[in-house]
């Protein structure tokens, strides 16, 4: 487990807690925007409306259809050479790379066919079983939801 609490996500979820470490040396902009959602509570809540099984959890919309997100507008891309290992946290976006918001995927498997072409914002340190246990279907048909997102330092 990470020491660095700045740096740290807790993803609650309906049977345990999933610790995500950020990688602002990676995605210092999308790290930026992951810390201010997350304490102003707009994760809580959130369904994982996209959930592939071997690939990847996706989550961050409100209106819980892939095609919503936060207001505060898209990213830049942040590309790096971190490749999509399981447990990797990457921003979900749509065609154009700097479209990105407020969603995001936990990749379940590798999937290094992503890698150079999404932004790597963080990683899955501990709760990685819990993560594997969220509900599977494009959208599930009982979607598994973010009980709640927090900041380790304001907790």
């Amino acid at each position: 487990m990470t020491a660095d609490l700045a740096n740290t996500l807790y993803l609650d979820l309906e049977w345990g807690r999933v610790t995500i470490e950020l990688r602002p040396d990676l995605a210092p902009g999308h790290c930026a925007r992951i810390r201010e959602l997350a304490g102003e509570g707009f994760y809580d809540g959130i369904v994982f409306h996209r959930v592939i099984d071997g690939f990847m959890a996706q989550t961050g919309d409100p209106t819980g259809t892939g095609m919503g997100g936060s207001t505060k507008g898209n990213l830049r891309a942040e590309f790096s050479k971190a490749p999509f290992d399981r447990g990797v946290v990457g921003a979900a976006r749509a065609q154009n790379p700097n479209s990105a918001d407020s969603q995001f995927f936990i990749m379940l498997d590798d999937g290094h066919f992503l890698n150079g072409q999404y932004t790597v914002w963080g990683k899955v340190v501990d709760g990685m079983d819990h993560v594997d246990r969220i509900a599977k279907g494009e959208p599930p048909k009982k979607p598994d939801k973010i009980v709640k997102m927090s900041l380790a330092e304001a907790t």
